[in-house]
């Protein structure tokens, strides 16, 4: 298992990157449960580039700082 997903309890986001977020992905609800719900299906490809994971799945990325669980951003691939 990764450590993203060991640690997917400290996953948050800032309220700009909320914001860009649903702009992205025309989203109305709370997208910290989403992204969260997206990274832990089983179909989801995780992967670590430098100090950012992304998380690959129904045809959207998130990226995530691998230090901080910060959510970074999310959009339509």
């Amino acid at each position: 298992m990764n450590g993203l997903l060991l640690n997917i309890d400290k996953l948050h986001t800032t309220e700009l990157g909320a914001k860009r977020i649903k702009k992205n992905l025309k989203l109305n609800g709370d997208v910290v449960s989403y992204c969260r719900n997206k990274i832990l299906d089983n179909s989801c490809y995780i992967y670590k580039i430098g100090k950012n994971w992304y998380c690959e799945v129904d045809s959207i990325i998130i990226t995530i700082n691998s230090y901080s669980y910060t959510i970074i951003t999310a959009h339509m691939i």
